[in-house]
């Protein structure tokens, strides 16, 4: 089994987007950056971060493609570093979870994420794990994206760093413990 493991956080480069619901990829990468004191380098691509833990080694990239085109900094990075399918940890927001809620799974179907639908066509499989973090769909018809695209409210702000903390012992529990260990202790917390 390899020891390396390419961890993709979804999300839009720029300011205006970095508090952002949409953004959870990215911003469940800078806190454990944060936490273990990583730097993110600007590469092809995207941003990356190397972060050693219990002899893995784990890359966490922030893809600059924006999010409908996140297939190929996944698929450059995957073929660059030699990282097998199964190795592979992309983390979204999920408007059909409540906020907060974890959901990781070994495969499935977009679920009319435009970043997932990309990575899908680019590997042409859909056979990769997917952790998605519910944002919730608390918004009026009509305003789906002003949702999404929107910062968090205040009650999310104040949850949101334990949240963060149980995404990144998640992504340390997917290198070391495994998938199915994972799902078992995290799904639905």
């Amino acid at each position: 089994m390899s020891k390396k493991f390419l961890i993709v956080g979804l999300g839009n480069i720029g300011a205006e987007y970095v508090n952002t619901r949409h953004n959870i990829g990215f911003k469940v990468l800078d806190f454990l950056a944060r936490k273990e004191s990583l730097d993110f380098q600007t590469v092809k691509l995207g941003a990356l971060a190397e972060y050693k833990f219990k002899g893995k080694t784990f890359l966490l990239l922030k893809p600059n493609t924006y999010m409908n085109l996140s297939g190929k900094a996944v698929k450059y990075w995957m073929e660059k570093e030699n990282i097998p399918l199964e190795n592979i940890f992309i983390i979204t927001d999920d408007l059909n979870l409540s906020f907060g809620t974890i959901r990781i799974r070994k495969k499935g179907s977009d679920g009319g994420h435009n970043g997932l639908k990309n990575i899908n066509q680019v590997l042409n499989t859909q056979d990769y794990t997917r952790f998605r973090f519910g944002i919730s769909d608390e918004f009026k018809k009509g305003q789906q994206v002003d949702y999404v695209l929107g910062e968090w409210d205040d009650n999310e702000k104040a949850k949101l760093p334990e949240r963060l903390e149980i995404a990144s012992e998640i992504i340390k529990s997917f290198g070391t413990a495994g998938l199915d260990n994972t799902m078992s202790a995290f799904n639905g917390k």
